[in-house]
This record gives structure tokens, C-alpha cells and sequence, in this order.
């Protein structure tokens, strides 16, 4: 039996299914393994900050400083490289799991090559096809049409 594993991706979506094809089927079988949504991945940055500094008096009254809130101004960027660093672990793992000898790849333009460039060299030397789509929200039966392309 020939087996092949398709992963969906996004900032907030990941989906993982196995393809298998039997001998004595005409159209292969397309099963959800795993799916998951990043809670990193949605919303807006200030509904994920707690402490919302900007509600108090900062000071900078004629004899005090000016204090600024501390925030960091690229704590989003750091947000989207840990998810993306967590996508291409669970690949990681899922691929050695599945153990199938090659896999597909549906990623947005955005974060495909990042992804890719954080797999470990021998799942990325199984990656048979990748494109650059966010297809986390198609249903699982055109999933494959687009990688028959």
C-alpha cells in the first residue's frame, strides 16, 4: 500500500492527512490525522497583551521622565517565527511517525520557505511536492486536486 501524507498550513491552522492508495481501489482514501488551531495565530496583538499599558499615566510632567511601557516593538515577528518553528516540528515528527517516503506541502507564500528551512534534512529530502497556498480551510476531498496540478 501506498502511502503519502498532505499538510495544510497557516499562521493559525494545521492539518495533517494520509493519503493511501490500495491496489484494489480506483480513487485513493484521504483521512484526517491531525488537526490543530494556534492560538498564537489569531487575533490581534493587543488582545493578547495582558497588561495594558497604554490605560495608565506614563508621566512626563515638567519635572519627570518619560517612561515608555517596555514593549517590545517585534514581539509579532517573534510570534510568527515560534509558530512557524512549531509547524516544522510536528512535521517533523508526523513524517518520521507516518514513516511514508514522501510527503506534500500547502503553505502560505508568507511562511512556506521558512517552513521548509527549519525541517530537519531527512524529512525535507522526502518533501515530494510543495506549493505556496493556504488551503487550511478547503474540505479534505479537494485537497488533493491541488496537487494533481
Amino acid at each position: 500500500m501506498d502511502r503519502t501524507v498532505i499538510i495544510v498550513a497557516d499562521l493559525g491552522h494545521f492539518k495533517a492527512y494520509r493519503i493511501t492508495k490500495d491496489a484494489l481501489e480506483k480513487s485513493p482514501r484521504i483521512t484526517l490525522i491531525e488537526s490543530y488551531d494556534s492560538i498564537e495565530g489569531h487575533g490581534k496583538l493587543g488582545d493578547k497583551l495582558s497588561d495594558a499599558a497604554g490605560r495608565f499615566r506614563r508621566g512626563g510632567a515638567k519635572d519627570e521622565a518619560a517612561k515608555g511601557s517596555g514593549e517590545r516593538h517585534n514581539i509579532e515577528l517573534e510570534s510568527e517565527k515560534k509558530i512557524i518553528k512549531m509547524i516544522a516540528k510536528d512535521i517533523d515528527n508526523l513524517i518520521v511517525n507516518e514513516q511514508c517516503k514522501k510527503w506534500y506541502l500547502a503553505a502560505g507564500e508568507k511562511i512556506n520557505n521558512q517552513i521548509v528551512s527549519n525541517l530537519k534534512p531527512e524529512v525535507k529530502a522526502r518533501l515530494d511536492k510543495n506549493i505556496t497556498a493556504t488551503l487550511s480551510k478547503v474540505d479534505k476531498s479537494e485537497i488533493l486536486s491541488h496537487f494533481n496540478k
